[in-house]
């Protein structure tokens, strides 16, 4: 009798069955995912319709590639991510060795501030961000989008470098500087190595989150600095076609192989 209690408990979470706790997940990965399928299904529509399906075809992404501003855009974009990506990982990859490694006056405070700037609200980083550029007169344009960029970037490369240094042995270090090896020696031959997946998926993050980031470019964009998150918004103005799906999910695609490569470099760092 013990037993067949026993069993029937197994099965269950909280007075749930297994099927109902299925059930319950399915529904929410539909709830969540649903809508972008249906994006990326009416981006290979043959007609410009988004509501009723008529056939596939790439006719759409051929319009995405033929288009000079969607184009500028993009190359806007890349380029405020990939130097936005290696002045805030190198910030922040100094950042994460200064909280890990010493202790000084004012640590608590500046972790404080780290996790803070992660959790703002986009839009106050935003208006202060332009207000801030207006009042040291500085013209709105790639120079001040890169300059917010790296701003709200170096919190997430940090956290993600100290992750890494909190798992990693101090002893090689100190074996390292026994035989020898200066501090600068240490760091570039044997601290670097050790972190650099770590340093690796922190720049993916901040280049994803650079790539994608709308609301806070939104703010201080000057006049011919569009990037792709804000094309994409002028062009949804005039109504939802399948051009702006195809470019929906040319960004998805990108930030989805962005995602899975940081997390494959972070893997591979706890298998080592």
């Amino acid at each position: 009798m013990a037993a067949t209690s026993k069993g029937s408990r197994k099965g269950t979470m909280n007075g749930l069955p297994d099927w109902g706790l299925l059930l319950g997940s399915v529904l929410v990965y539909l709830f969540l995912y649903a809508p972008i399928a249906v994006l990326i299904l009416f981006s290979f529509n043959s007609t410009r319709s988004t509501q009723v399906w008529s056939g596939f075809s790439f006719e759409w992404y051929g319009q995405l590639l033929a288009d000079p501003t969607i184009l500028q855009a993009f190359r806007t974009s890349l380029t405020v991510g990939v130097i936005a990506t290696l002045i805030a990982t190198v910030i922040g990859t100094m950042t994460a060795l200064a909280l890990s490694r010493h202790r000084f006056r004012g640590q608590s405070v500046a972790d404080t501030a780290i996790y803070a700037a992660t959790v703002m609200p986009e839009i106050v980083v935003g208006v202060s961000l332009l207000v801030f550029f207006v009042a040291v007169r500085i013209d709105l344009g790639i120079t001040t989008i890169v300059i917010a960029h790296v701003a709200f970037t170096i919190s997430f490369v940090t956290i993600v470098v100290r992750a890494r240094l909190a798992g990693m042995d101090r002893s090689v270090e100190e074996a390292a500087q026994d035989l020898g090896a200066s501090p600068v020696q240490t760091f570039f031959r044997v601290t670097l190595p050790l972190i650099l997946p770590g340093v690796m998926a922190g720049g993916l993050l901040a280049f994803t989150l650079s790539f994608d980031d709308f609301v806070i470019t939104y703010f201080i964009s000057g006049v011919g600095s569009s990037t792709l998150p804000l094309k994409i918004y002028s062009m949804i103005k005039f109504g939802v076609s399948p051009v702006i799906n195809a470019l929906s999910t040319v960004v998805l695609v990108a930030t989805l192989f962005l995602i899975f490569g940081g997390s494959r470099l972070l893997v591979r760092k706890d298998n080592t």
